[in-house]
């Protein structure tokens, strides 16, 4: 199998092979122009330089016989043995030959110019042999010129070719490669790579191919489960009888069920998906369910009738840490129709039974009058009994009143200057006789001068129902204090006992109408904090009870300050 390493090496050794080729032939015929010309130097120009030399010593004959016969001599010799050209030698040998005779005196001006012939003949056949030979150099340096223009010619084709086809040997498979990955990041869990090659970029397309159909048929798979459960998921939620919304950690809607949908007037594809702060924008009711933080009920007009929710906000977490949210829209309706009548029915039970309550009062009254008659002490002991059972006929009653007052939202707050001390002096008063039949103590720290706007019966009230409480739950010779301070803008006043104190699970109760922590064996009915609540938050202030370190309880509640005080 040829794999993308031999390729590789393969081109880069055929790529140096190019250039092994077209600089051997160009050392070919560099050598052969050197040796033409190493011939030309050595074989002709050397003849031509002692044929001069001869002719130069020839004519110093006459200057300086002996020197120029020396001169000569050397120069025949050197030339005898530099001879290459045909008929050179016999040239040469003539020309030794007719050279002898200028050692004798009898050499004429004939003989001179015969020997001088011969030299020149000498050099014109060297000169001849000279063109000849350079010509041929000629010849070889045009052929070597060719052919290795040819040959640069065809390696440069095949090098661009090469260099251009070559690469995409490796970059056509990794550019398949790179579409295909892109494929599987956008889900085509369908795309293949369609390579014919059986290196190591073909098993890497099979390999690709392989995980690729592997990844469809579990993308089918889990597909057809997603579906399944979501629709599964659907029918769950749009089975909620109560208004569902679930919204994202990324503040993005994940659902909303059909009763939600209708509420906000919009439909699934409206809102399924969408920002939540995109949402808030374009529908008043969705901005008012996420950005409205009370617990109170509102009204929703739904089929041209009035509707009443309430609304419940669900963190879930996930494990990977991340919080999701759903908003949960139950329909109270028919519990507030019920609710209005059960106010309306004790208010007109409560009114009927005090005008009763009132007549028994007046009766039990008379009877004691002894203008009527003398009573026993039984009799006397009889009717100071019931007498004791109206006044808490009475009391219940009064405080039926006043819930159904809450209730119905008609609190009548007759906002007036109030003097705390005031407040506590006449509470003390109401509740100073049960105190002392277990003798209990009622102390007072007053720590503020100032005075508060609020209703004077109504603060009565809530103090006398905290005192009331705190009588009946501290132990005998016990002490009850009462402590008045303020700040810059509210009020506080406290009622703090030695009782057992309020168990820790149900402090956040004790405010709700009707509660009575278990075991509690004291009489009441559980109304008298709740209406306290609510007379205190229709002035403007809170309530708050707590457990005083050790033992006992403290209850107490904070309203403004009048302007000025």
């Amino acid at each position: 199998m040829t794999t993308v390493k031999s390729k590789i090496r393969a081109g880069t050794i055929f790529l140096f092979s190019l250039l092994l080729i077209s600089g051997g032939i160009g050392i070919y015929y560099l050598v052969q122009l050197k040796n033409d010309a190493k011939a030309i130097l050595a074989n002709n120009y050397e003849s031509v330089e002692y044929c001069q030399r001869l002719l130069s010593s020839i004519d110093s004959l006459a200057i300086d016989r002996e020197k120029s016969i020396a001169a000569i001599k050397a120069n025949v010799k050197a030339q005898d043995k530099n001879v290459t050209e045909p008929g050179e030698k016999e040239l040469t040998a003539s020309l030794a030959e007719s050279l002898k005779i200028i050692d004798s005196p009898d050499y004429t001006t004939e003989n001179i110019l015969s020997i001088k012939n011969k030299i020149r003949e000498i050099i014109r056949l060297n000169m001849a042999a000279i063109e000849t030979k350079n010509k041929k150099a000629e010849a070889t340096a045009e052929k070597a010129l060719r052919y290795l223009t040819i040959i640069a010619t065809v390696i440069f084709i095949i090098a661009i070719t090469f260099s251009y086809n070559f690469p995409f040997i490796i970059t056509n498979p990794i550019r398949k490669l790179t579409e295909a990955i892109r494929q599987i990041e956008e889900k085509n869990y369908k795309y293949r790579i369609q390579l014919e090659q059986k290196d190591e970029f073909g098993q890497m397309a099979n390999a690709y191919n392989s995980m690729a159909a592997r990844l469809e048929y579990f993308e089918s798979s889990n597909l057809n489960k997603i579906l399944f459960e979501k629709s599964r998921a659907e029918a769950v939620i749009n089975s909620l009888q109560d208004a569902s919304i679930g919204i994202d950690d990324k503040n993005r809607i994940l659902f909303a069920n059909d009763q939600a949908l209708q509420l906000l007037g919009l439909q699934s594809g409206d809102i399924v998906g969408h920002s939540a702060d995109d949402l808030k924008s374009e529908n008043d009711l969705f901005r008012f369910l996420m950005e409205d933080k009370s617990q109170a009920p509102f009204k929703i007009v739904v089929s041209n009738r009035e509707n009443y929710f309430n609304k419940e906000i669900l963190d879930i977490r996930q494990k990977d840490g991340s919080g999701n949210k759903m908003i949960i829209i139950k329909n109270i309706t028919s519990f507030k129709e019920l609710d209005v009548a059960k106010t309306n029915f004790i208010a007109t039970i409560s009114h009927e039974l005090k005008t009763p309550l009132a007549s028994s009062d007046f009766g039990l009254k008379l009877l004691e009058d002894e203008r009527i008659g003398t009573l026993s002490g039984e009799q006397l002991n009889i009717i100071n009994h019931l007498k004791d059972d109206n006044k808490r006929m009475l009391k219940i009653l009064s405080e039926l009143l006043n819930m159904a007052q809450v209730e119905s939202g008609k609190i009548e707050i007759r906002t007036e200057t109030v003097d705390p001390a005031v407040i506590v002096s006449q509470a003390i008063d109401t509740i100073e006789k049960a105190a002392e039949e277990t003798n209990i103590r009622i102390e007072t720290i007053n720590e503020s001068n100032t005075t508060v706007k609020g209703d004077h019966e109504k603060l009565i009230w809530v103090l006398n129902n905290f005192l009331s409480n705190a009588v009946k739950f501290s132990p005998r010779e016990g002490m009850i204090l009462i402590r008045i301070k303020s700040d810059d803008k509210n009020l506080v006043m406290s009622v703090e006992d030695e009782g057992p104190g309020i168990e820790h699970g149900y402090i956040n109760h004790i405010f709700t109408r009707y509660f009575k922590a278990p075991g509690n064996t004291q009489p009441g009915n559980g109304l008298g904090l709740a209406i306290s609540k609510d007379f205190i938050e229709a002035m403007n202030g809170s309530i708050k009870a707590e457990n005083k370190s050790g033992h006992g309880a403290v209850f107490s509640f904070r309203i403004p300050l009048a302007q000025g005080s």
